[in-house]
């Protein structure tokens, strides 16, 4: 992916991890279109950025998607880079029998959602020079958080996902997946003052520093913090790690 020079649509763009990468492809002198289901939060991401726009978009709605890529592409016809970033995470406790709702939102938001955005925008990108498919995962995609395991089921998935386009697509659309550790933001109450959780500015720091500092860009953009989770399995250090995870479970 090319550092500067990109059209580019992020979803979640109106707080955490989108808002951060958002700005800074910006301010690297890049087209950015953001979207999120809050117009306030949005408005908040761009506010003093002259030319980065705004969208609301609710991606659990599939009609939505396509009447919003629709007007997307029609009003930035250059647009190259989807980043596929929203996403939502609900503790879970399945000791014991419950209400499936927050499970069944967390698979049609953060499988389903990125599966049909790229769906209703390959052609268009596919048509592009320098186009390239983002999609944040987690370090949970590799161990397993034990309270949310729905969740941390959905970032497998989108790993999985990520993997098996990236050769269908390439040379015509470059697949990259980015690797967060915890990291400070809303994402959970309270997670933007954990002490243990990555800064935000940091991890976008050192995303754009490893997605920008090689040419061609890596295939996985996992910054130093998430490489315990990553390389877990690979390592023979599984086992442990998810035994750390279990630690930091409620109620275990």
């Amino acid at each position: 992916m090319k550092e500067s020079g990109n059209t580019i649509l992020v979803t979640g763009g109106g707080s955490g991890i989108g808002r951060a990468l958002a700005q800074r492809w910006h301010d690297a002198g890049n087209q950015v279109i953001v979207t999120g289901r809050r117009r306030d939060m949005l408005e908040e991401t761009i506010r003093g950025r002259h030319d980065m726009v705004l969208r609301e978009l609710d991606i659990d709605e599939p009609d939505a998607i396509e009447i919003a890529c629709g007007e997307i592409t029609a009003s930035f016809p250059d647009l190259n880079v989807l980043v596929n970033n929203a996403g939502i995470y609900s503790a879970e406790n399945p000791r014991r029998k419950r209400d499936l709702k927050d499970a069944e939102s967390m698979i049609v938001t953060n499988v389903l959602g990125p599966i049909r955005l790229t769906n209703a925008l390959i052609d268009h990108l596919a048509a592009r020079k320098d186009a390239a498919i983002l999609n944040i995962s987690s370090g949970t995609a590799f161990v397993p958080y034990p309270a949310s395991p729905t969740y941390s089921a959905t970032k497998a998935a989108i790993h999985s996902y990520t993997a098996a386009i990236r050769p269908l697509l390439k040379g015509r659309v470059e697949v990259i997946e980015i690797v967060p550790p915890q990291v400070q933001t809303e994402l959970t109450p309270g997670q933007s003052e954990d002490p243990n959780s990555m800064p935000l500015a940091e991890f976008a720091d050192e995303v754009m520093a490893l997605l920008h500092g090689t040419s061609p860009s890596p295939a996985e953009v996992c910054v130093e913090r998430v490489r315990m989770f990553r390389n877990a399995e690979r390592e023979g250090r599984f086992d442990d790690v998810l035994d750390m995870m279990v630690q930091y479970t409620p109620g275990v």
